[in-house]
């Protein structure tokens, strides 16, 4: 037989030959790496140094899922009272969800009153978060583009109203890494209670077209919070480090040929994060360690608030121990299972501010105690606002609003005390000082030492960021 009749075969002396230099490649690589002379792979949550000087170093965003109704919480409007009861002229009846249940201005059923030095009209919903007004800048002028939760959580979360982008706790741990080498720079924490996920699910936490290892890490709300968190019981743990090390030599021989594939970097620093993870994650989320004084601050010992107050000390345990995002949805699903409080708008939302108030003081007043409130940005928002007139029903409510949300941001840099913004006199529409959603994230991004303008990523040939071509950085509240 002629060699060159069968061309794709091999000779033994060629077969030899590659399997040597092959063989002799990962000898010299091993000799290489134990004399410390191989070039480190790049680490892609690494620290990174901001554009410029930071405030904050790391967010806490409560995510309030299903959309608040601004006017029965935080936007005081005593002409709702004036005026219940009549038709809004004018009105759209084509602004929210359900056209043909619009009933006329309703006033707020729950009573304001003066809180702090700075005197905030607060919504008797939250008399612990009302304590702390003065460490909060709160904006009154909130607009966003959908009136839909999933394409409105999209645009909050990822600054497009729709899916496929990567979120703001990906760009924030793109733009300046993790400072934990034993924990994920973003983690995410969804309702306990089986009310579902926020619509859009997990994309909302998703990294896009950034590479994956910037995706946020779900916290599972029952049993294990993450899959293989602890060490096989009858694997020993050199054994495991082992089979690691086997693993990224063989990986990383591989992308050495293929340096664009992302997903495959993501994949190798995955290995070795869930490695690292399986000896710190269980200590950062074991609250058995916290004093009861703690947990009696936060309501564990409390049914209606207990889940709630369980994330809330988590976040704080895990932001000092480096985690540099963490997002909270309060809520799951649409409707009853959420903020979205179509019908009997007292009942929802007073569930659901009795389940958030006294958490999310306490992880102020704690993050304050402890000195991390200086330099950590907390952030109370939804998807969108809701309509000041009523939804009708047995039990009325309101239906989505588009044109009006509040939002309010405290510690890491802001000025507290503050309103920005106005609504109309029915808080029907954001009037004076509007902020886009993209306003908003370009503040968050500020704060954190980003140029909202400069973070960029370049994919399918065009150069993408999270406030896409719009923005502008709202001065008047940073500190």
């Amino acid at each position: 037989m002629k060699v060159n009749e069968f061309p794709g075969l091999l000779t033994r002396r060629s077969l030899l030959h590659r399997a040597g230099a092959g063989a002799g490649m990962l000898g010299l690589a091993t000799l290489l790496r134990d004399e410390k002379l191989l070039a480190a792979p790049i680490d892609p949550l690494a620290p990174r140094d901001a554009h410029f000087p930071a405030k904050a170093k790391r967010v806490i965003w409560i995510f309030v899922n299903g959309g608040p109704s601004q006017v029965d919480t935080w936007d005081y409007k005593p002409a709702l009272e004036k005026h219940d009861g009549q038709e809004l002229e004018g009105f759209d009846k084509f602004t929210g969800f359900f056209a043909n249940s619009v009933g006329g201005i309703m006033k707020s059923p729950f009573a304001f009153r003066p809180r702090g030095q700075c005197g905030k009209m607060v919504s008797d919903l939250f008399p612990h978060l009302g304590e702390h007004v003065d460490k909060m800048a709160f904006i009154h002028s909130g607009y966003t583009d959908s009136n839909n939760h999933s394409p409105a959580l999209f645009m909050m979360n990822c600054g497009l109203p729709r899916m496929g982008l990567p979120c703001a706790g990906s760009w924030v741990t793109y733009g300046l890494g993790s400072e934990s080498r034993d924990l994920p720079a973003f983690v995410v924490m969804s309702d306990p209670l089986d009310r579902g996920l926020p619509k859009g699910n997990a994309s909302n936490w998703s990294a896009g077209f950034l590479p994956g290892v910037y995706q946020g890490t779900w916290l599972k709300p029952k049993g294990d919070p993450i899959d293989n968190l602890f060490p096989p019981k009858d694997q020993p743990a050199p054994a495991q480090r082992g089979q690691l090390d086997l693993l990224a030599q063989l990986n990383q021989a591989h992308l050495e040929s293929r340096p664009a594939d992302t997903d495959l970097a993501a994949r190798i620093e995955s290995y070795e994060l869930a490695y690292r993870m399986q000896s710190a994650a269980p200590e950062a989320l074991d609250l058995a360690r916290e004093s009861e004084a703690t947990k009696r601050l936060y309501g564990l010992d409390q049914k209606h608030c207990s889940h709630f107050a369980a994330q809330c000390l988590t976040a704080r345990r895990l932001v000092e121990r480096g985690v540099r995002f963490v997002q909270i949805y309060s809520g799951g699903m649409e409707n009853q299972r959420s903020w979205d409080g179509h019908s009997d708008i007292q009942g929802n939302h007073s569930q659901f501010a009795g389940e958030t108030d006294q958490p999310v003081a306490a992880l102020l007043a704690d993050l304050e105690l402890r000195g991390l409130l200086d330099d950590t940005l907390v952030i109370w928002c939804g998807e969108f606002g809701r309509l000041p007139v009523a939804q009708k029903g047995k039990a009325p409510g309101r239906d989505h609003n588009p044109h009006c949300f509040t939002a309010w941001l405290a510690g890491g840099g802001v000025k507290g005390g503050v309103s920005y913004g106005e609504s109309d006199e029915l808080g029907h529409k954001a009037a004076v000082d509007k902020v886009s959603v993209h306003d908003l994230h370009a503040t968050i991004l500020h704060l954190l030492g980003l140029d909202h303008e400069k973070l960029t990523y370049t994919y399918s040939g065009r150069r993408y960021r999270l406030t896409d071509v719009f923005g502008n950085v709202i001065r008047p509240i940073l500190a």
